[in-house]
């Protein structure tokens, strides 16, 4: 079991805006490294403390150093904290797995799956490093209200009560409160069915059809996602916390949201493959929506939305035609 009361340093791999965001606040609490791909963004975070490719406009904390050196940043380290998106997570841990002392935890701080397995990020894991007990943070957090010291609210989930209660002491400030839960199944699918949901939400914007039309797509895409998490062992209370409900309304309202941006821009009729050619960061739900069509296929479970917004990112219906489809649909009992 991880002991706050001993000294301890922590990993965070993965140099992007959300991975230097969880960097800088954990380093009020211990001692913390960055590892980051690009050597630029390394020495902008160490020398002048700003992560000037993803957060330009915000001071990083004087404790926080970074490097492109995973072997330095993982030596002797306590617990790995790692941010990387979802398609390169599984390559990412094999590369940390000759530095990460056996038993070290491994906690996901990404929002996805895994295309091809359908895994989510702790499965990853615990099969690549099976020594280590995994968990993942996550929630409505967005990087630059957490920067600029706004009142966030987040979830820690592991299966082993003690280690949960101790490591999500790392995390904890003034303004950044945790709360804690088993269900890490649960957690996972919440973070990662929300990013589909809001490409959704960002589709009925981009369209114009109204706030009724937002938020139709929100409660009945959080039906969706509680149905199929449960069928998959979730517990169904998990899905109206903040891994589920939270999550879903930042990032479908919010303007910070990529995934809400993808969406929006869709809905005005451009082409995918030039909107994420102009973005900087990952928006998750573009990879994970056919995971989870996937996944309601193979436990039986109908996912219309997420349903439509596959089709759309394959490109073989457009966002109009998704709206038109689901209108048509047959009426049923709401739940």
């Amino acid at each position: 079991m991880y002991d706050s009361s001993v000294g301890i340093s922590v990993a965070v791999i993965g140099g992007g805006s959300w991975g230097t965001t969880v960097a800088h606040l954990v380093s009020h609490n211990v001692a913390t490294k960055l590892w980051c791909r690009d050597p630029k963004v390394a020495t902008s975070i160490t020398q002048d403390h700003r992560n000037l490719s993803y957060l330009p406009d915000f001071c990083l904390s004087n404790d926080l150093v970074a490097s492109v050196q995973l072997g330095e940043v993982l030596s002797d380290v306590d617990i790995a904290l790692v941010a990387i998106p979802s398609q390169s997570f599984r390559e990412v841990l094999r590369q940390m797995k000759p530095h990460v002392k056996s038993g070290t935890p491994i906690i996901s701080l990404a929002k996805g799956l895994e295309q091809g397995t359908t895994s989510t990020m702790t499965q990853i894991i615990n099969e690549e490093l099976p020594a280590s007990p995994s968990g993942v943070l996550t929630g409505p957090n967005l990087a630059q209200e957490v920067l600029q010291g706004f009142a966030t609210a987040s979830v820690f989930a592991m299966r082993d009560k003690a280690n949960t209660e101790e490591i999500s002491k790392i995390f904890t400030t003034e303004k950044f409160r945790v709360y804690t839960s088993s269900d890490v199944k649960g957690c996972e699918l919440g973070g990662s069915f929300k990013n589909v949901l809001a490409l959704a939400a960002g589709m009925t914007i981009g369209l114009g059809t109204g706030d009724n039309t937002i938020a139709a797509v929100i409660t009945r895409g959080l039906a969706e996602l509680a149905r199929l998490g449960e069928a998959m062992g979730a517990k169904p209370e998990t899905f109206y916390g903040l891994a589920g409900l939270g999550d879903l309304i930042a990032t479908s309202f919010s303007t910070q949201s990529r995934n809400r941006y993808v969406g929006e821009q869709l809905g005005k009729g451009k082409r995918l493959n030039d909107v994420i050619s102009q973005m900087d960061n990952v928006a998750e739900g573009v990879m994970t929506a056919p995971v989870v069509s996937e996944l309601g296929k193979e436990y039986k479970v109908e996912t219309p939305i997420a349903d439509q917004v596959t089709a759309v990112i394959n490109g073989s219906i457009t966002p109009p035609d998704a709206y038109e489809l689901l209108m048509l649909r047959d009426h049923g009992a709401e739940n």
